[in-house]
Order: structure tokens, then sequence, then C-alpha cells
């Protein structure tokens, strides 16, 4: 399996695929390859003729440099792993110039108040980073699908209203969060947690699980102060936020509605290593 590298090449064979009327499907990564990856690509596969699945550390999506420069490059290994799955996988891994050129800049975009939140709150930029390497994939391949994990449901809001907006024509589809056997949701950050810290992860889901318990009866505020009471109670960990929000626009939930869905989502501090997850509520 030898990746593509150029934005010439890998057009060409999108193209090729495209012409031949054969659908075709996109998994975009930064590598660093786990289960939860491998899970998509298998979907992926699943669903199309073909797919390519690329990867790229996209530095604009880093709002801190210290977190851009710790995070693994893995090429090999991750190529090693895609060849498990199936020996019919197409990879493109460019480099950043080969994507930005010389300006390694991003885009500015509108997604509605989406990227205000959560997130958006603590990342400035973040989005407009996720913005421009996705909208440059999707160009570049034009898949007839492109697949993100919920782990990252806000950003895959943020990729649904990227396409609403710029009339892509790809369907967007969001793959559930795929867990350890002690709920941590699966991340490339998970390998940089002591063994101690990693088993002290596993308090994430299950502090998100009683929340939904709670949900049920209690309001949104009242859930809120149990999540941070129940950080607080725990040393190793320094919670960043927790919020309870309406699924589809992330508005912070004012007041229940029957009718709405609903998601709380947090971020939290562990040994340093900052970890996300959210849980469907109802």
């Amino acid at each position: 399996m030898k990746p593509l590298k150029t934005k010439s090449e890998i057009r060409e064979f999108a193209l090729s695929v495209r012409e031949s009327g054969k659908t075709l499907g996109l998994v975009p990564t930064m590598g660093a390859l786990h289960r939860g990856h491998l899970e998509i690509v298998r979907r992926a596969l699943d669903e199309n003729d073909v797919v390519i699945v690329s990867i790229f550390v996209n530095p604009t999506q880093f709002n801190n440099p210290e977190d851009l420069d710790k995070y693994p490059r893995t090429l090999e290994s991750d190529l090693d792993k895609l060849r498990d799955i199936s020996g019919d996988l197409h990879v493109f891994a460019p480099a950043v110039s080969e994507m930005y050129g010389d300006s390694v800049v991003s885009r500015k975009y509108n997604f509605r108040g989406l990227d205000q939140v959560m997130e958006g709150a603590f990342r400035d930029g973040h989005f407009d980073g996720v913005g421009t390497i996705v909208e440059a994939l999707l160009r570049l391949i034009s898949p007839h699908r492109a697949y993100f994990g919920e782990k990252d449901y806000q950003q895959l809001q943020v990729i649904r209203k990227l396409v609403e907006s710029t009339r892509l024509p790809v369907e967007i589809i969001g793959c559930p969060i795929i867990r350890e056997a002690d709920g941590l949701a699966m991340s490339s950050r998970n390998g940089r947690l002591t063994k101690r810290l990693r088993e002290e992860a596993a308090f994430i889901h299950k502090t998100l699980q009683e929340a939904k318990k709670r949900f049920g009866t209690k309001s949104a505020l009242k859930v809120k102060q149990y999540v941070e009471e129940a950080f607080a109670a725990h040393p190793d960990f320094e919670l960043e936020y927790i919020e309870i929000a309406d699924a589809r626009s992330l508005k912070p939930v004012q007041r229940k509605n029957r009718n709405k869905k609903y998601r709380a989502f947090l971020a939290a501090y562990l040994g340093g290593v900052r970890l996300i997850d959210n849980l469907a509520l109802n």
C-alpha cells in the first residue's frame, strides 16, 4: 500500500473512480489510527466501491503549538493497520506544503454559531482550520460520501454546515463513538496516559452515564452541577467544560423540550492530556 502524496495524483485517481461509475468514500484522519478509526474505515468499505483514507496532521486546527508538536506521526504503523483491513484501500498522505503551499493559514467561515461554543470557546480558530482542510479534501477528491466519528460531534455538525453552505455534492456520514471495554472513548491521546491515569479515565464515561440518568428527572442546570461537583471531587481531573446542548443547533439548553434531542459534552485534562467525550441524553 503506497500512499499517494500529491494533489495531482489523488485528483487523477479520484476522477478515474468516478468516471468508471463506482462510488467513492472518503475517511479523513490525522493518523495515529486506532480501532475507532478502523471501524469507520470498515463502514466506508461496506458502503462504497472504493475508499480513500487521508492521513494528514492539519496544523491550522491546533491553537496550541505544543499540542501540534506532540501529536503522533505514525504513518508506517497506520498503513500496516489499514492493510490488515483490506488491500483495496487507498491512502492520501500529503505534506503540509502540498496542501497549503507557502501560506499555512486557515480560511474564515461563518458556521452560524456552531463553532462559538464548547470546543470553539476554548480553541480559538480551531474550526476554521478544520473547515479549511475538510473543504480542500472534499473539493480535491469529490467523494460521494465522507465519514466522521461522533466523538468529535461538534466537528461533525460544523462539517455538515460547511457542506450545506458550500453546496458540495457529498453525503456526510456520522459514525458512532467506539469505546474501550471500560467506556473510555477511543482516542489517539489515550496512549499518552500513564497506566494509572488510563484506569482513572473511565470516570469520564461513568459520569456521563450518570448524567444521562439524571437528565430524565432533573433540569439541565442540575445535571451540569452534578458533573461539575463530581469532577471537582476527583483530584486527577481538571474539568474544562461541561455543556448540555441541543444535538442539532449545539445551543445550551435553557429549558428541556420533549421534541428535541440533547447531548452532554465535556472536555477535561487528565495528567496534562486533554480528553473529550459526549453522550446522547434522550
